[in-house]
């Protein structure tokens, strides 16, 4: 066994090399450092390293946040698709990219606040969206009746390929109701957008998800 007094760097970005790779699932620095015993920023370090040794592989090191994971690398998608013989989910529907957009810009938010936007019921395009687990609730607001606030998941950045909400296109200044409805189609056309292009890259076999359904409103 390694004795974690005396691992170098190449051993600290094997054993991360190796929790990732076991997890599938994005790891939280904090917990690799704390596994390790040393600072976070050390782990940033090692693992960017270990990224730049995955240059032209078939596997990419990705910071999620505040997490790290393994990824296959997208310009092999179709080899994996057809060796694995796996099947990307149903695309979202637009009341749910709707939904996802508003949350992915301006969460966290509250349902009345995306009813509010939408002009439409929309507590089940995000309870489907949670099923998904593209958004999840986290927290309430301090009002009178406490609504629940929703934000984006680690897998809504894993599956439209994100690192972080910053790398999002940013929206145009909203200034007005006008400027705010404007906003919001822009940003559905970008998640839109994101969506299309993820389409093309390969994802781990999984078993497979409920497809969105559309609201239930008229």
């Amino acid at each position: 066994m390694i004795s974690l007094e005396h691992m170098d760097s190449r051993e600290i970005e094997a054993v991360i090399e190796a929790i990732l790779f076991v997890s599938g699932e994005p790891v939280k620095v904090s917990r690799i450092a704390d596994v390790l015993g040393v600072a976070e920023h050390e782990v940033e370090l090692a693992a960017d390293r270990l990224r730049d040794s995955y240059l032209n592989r078939g596997i990419r090191l990705v910071r999620l946040e505040d997490t790290l994971q393994l990824r296959s690398s997208p310009e092999y998608a179709d080899f994996i698709r057809r060796a694995l013989e796996t099947r990307k989910p149903p695309q979202l529907t637009q009341p749910a990219l709707e939904v996802l957009s508003i949350i992915a810009y301006f969460g966290p938010v509250t349902i009345p606040y995306i009813e509010q936007i939408r002009g439409l019921d929309s507590s089940y395009t995000v309870r489907l969206l949670q099923e998904r687990d593209l958004v999840e609730s986290c927290g309430r607001l301090t009002v009178p009746g406490r609504p629940v606030l929703y934000r984006t998941t680690h897998n809504f950045l894993n599956t439209f390929g994100l690192e972080s909400l910053k790398e999002l296109p940013e929206l145009p200044h909203v200034e007005n109701a006008t400027d705010e409805k404007e906003g919001i189609q822009n940003a559905i056309l970008e998640i839109k957008a994101r969506e299309a292009e993820m389409a093309m890259e390969p994802e781990v076999p999984a078993e497979p998800e409920h497809p969105v359904m559309t609201d239930t409103e008229q």
